[in-house]
């Protein structure tokens, strides 16, 4: 196995354990927590699919639409707006004066949504490789 290959292994198995974790922080009623790790795993899937098409380094953002842009994958606009809804979970989880009102945003039901939209994001993307 090359560097690049070991590369993409890592960031594609880090990406099904951080969508692992949002499950068990969401069967845990960790709602607010559980959408962070759906926007981390989405993006190293994405970090993944920018090495293997490009072979390159993938760049240090954070934001979904632009890293997805990068992989070469034609998207579709309900693609992109997907991407760019579970962006803000990624500011909105980790700054203390987001938190606060993601915290009372993030109830079951929004949490549950956004769980199983990023199932269908990651299936869509895995099958990218």
């Amino acid at each position: 196995m090359n560097d690049e290959q070991k590369i993409i292994k890592y960031w594609a198995m880090t990406s099904a354990q951080d969508f692992e974790t949002a499950e068990i922080l969401f069967g845990n009623s960790r709602y607010h927590h559980a959408l962070f790790f759906c926007h981390l795993s989405i993006e190293k899937i994405l970090k993944a699919l920018i090495v293997k098409k490009t072979q390159e380094a993938p760049p240090l953002v954070h934001d979904l639409v632009r890293l997805a842009e990068r992989t070469g994958i034609k998207l579709s606009a309900n693609q992109k707006n997907e991407l760019a809804e579970i962006n803000a979970f990624n500011i909105e989880a980790r700054y203390d004066d987001f938190k606060l009102s993601f915290f009372k945003k993030a109830n079951k039901r929004f949490a549950s949504k956004y769980i199983n939209k990023t199932r269908k994001i990651l299936k869509w993307l895995v099958k990218e490789f």
